[in-house]
C-alpha cells in the first residue's frame, strides 16, 4: 500500500514538473528501479528518500502460535521474546494465539475447539484481550512472556499482570475473556490465521516481513537475533555487530 501511494505522488509530481521537459519514457512503477530511471523521469530525490525509507523499515515477525504448546513457549520464551528485548529498534512483533484451532458459528457468537483442550482456549483469549486492552507491545509483551514462561499459562495470568500493570484491573480483562469482546478479537485471530498464504502447518509458525518459508522457518528457530539483525536494511544496531562507537580521549594537559 505505501508503495502505491508513494508511486500516486510521483505521478502528481511528474506531471506538474513536466512542462518544457523531456517526457519519461518509464513507468512509474520502476521510476526508483535505478538511479538512471530516477534522473531520466526527474524523481531521483524522490526516489532517494523513498529508499532510504524502505531501507531503514522495522523487521516484521508475527508469530502464529497457542498458548499451551510447548513448542510455542519454548519459542516466545527463549527467541522471540529476548530478541524484541535486544532489536526492539529494528523489529516489529505480531502475537496471534489461535494456532490449530477450529471455531464455529452457533448462531449468536464464535466457538472454538483448542487443540490442547479448553484450558489452552482460555488461555488464547486472556492473552488476546490482554493484548487489546493494554495496546502497546512494551506493556503487554511482558506480561504475555510472564505468563507463558511460568509453570501454569492461566494461573500466573493474574499475578503476571499485576507484576507489570499493576493499575490495570484483572476484572476488565476477564471481562473481555467472557464477553463478545474477546469472542470478536478470537474470530479474527482466527481469520489471520486461516489465510495464511502459505496455509500454516504446525505451530509455532513465523512470518518475516508477512512471508513465510521453510527455510527462513529453520533460521527463526535456530537464532531468530542472527535472522532479524541479518534481514534489518538499515543501519546495524550495535547489538547486532557488537561494534562500540568511541569518542576520541582527551587529556587534560598540564
Amino acid at each position: 500500500m505505501k508503495c502505491v501511494l508513494f508511486v500516486s505522488v510521483l505521478v502528481l509530481w511528474a506531471a506538474k514538473e513536466s512542462v518544457c521537459k523531456p517526457a519519461c519514457r518509464y513507468p512509474p512503477s520502476q521510476w526508483c528501479s535505478s538511479y538512471e530511471i530516477a534522473v531520466s523521469c526527474q524523481v531521483e530525490k524522490q526516489c532517494v528518500e523513498f529508499n532510504r525509507s524502505q531501507s531503514e523499515a522495522p523487521v516484521q515477525v508475527s508469530l502464529y502460535y497457542e498458548s499451551l504448546c510447548p513448542g510455542c513457549r519454548g519459542f516466545l520464551v527463549m527467541q522471540l521474546f529476548p530478541t524484541w528485548i535486544l532489536l526492539m529498534d529494528i523489529m516489529n512483533v505480531t502475537l496471534v494465539p489461535y494456532g490449530n484451532a477450529q471455531e464455529k458459528f452457533d448462531g449468536k457468537q464464535w466457538q472454538f475447539t483448542c487443540q490442547h483442550g479448553e484450558e489452552e482456549c482460555l488461555g488464547n483469549m486472556i492473552e488476546t484481550c490482554i493484548m487489546d486492552i493494554l495496546g502497546d507491545a512494551n506493556k503487554y509483551f511482558p506480561v504475555l512472556f510472564c505468563m507463558e514462561s511460568s509453570q501454569d499459562v492461566i494461573k500466573s495470568g493474574e499475578a503476571c499482570l499485576k507484576l507489570y500493570e499493576p493499575t490495570v484491573q484483572w476484572e476488565s480483562i476477564m471481562t473481555c475473556v467472557k464477553g463478545d469482546q474477546g469472542n470478536k478479537l478470537m474470530h479474527a485471530n482466527a481469520q489471520l490465521t486461516d489465510t495464511l498464504k502459505p496455509a500454516h502447518q504446525y505451530v509455532p509458525w513465523v512470518t518475516l516481513n508477512g512471508e513465510h518459508t521453510d527455510a527462513m522457518q529453520g533460521k527463526a528457530m535456530s537464532s531468530l537475533f542472527n535472522l532479524v539483525c541479518s534481514t534489518y536494511k538499515g543501519e546495524k544496531p550495535v547489538a547486532c555487530t557488537g561494534e562500540t562507537k568511541t569518542k576520541p580521549t582527551t587529556y587534560c594537559m598540564n
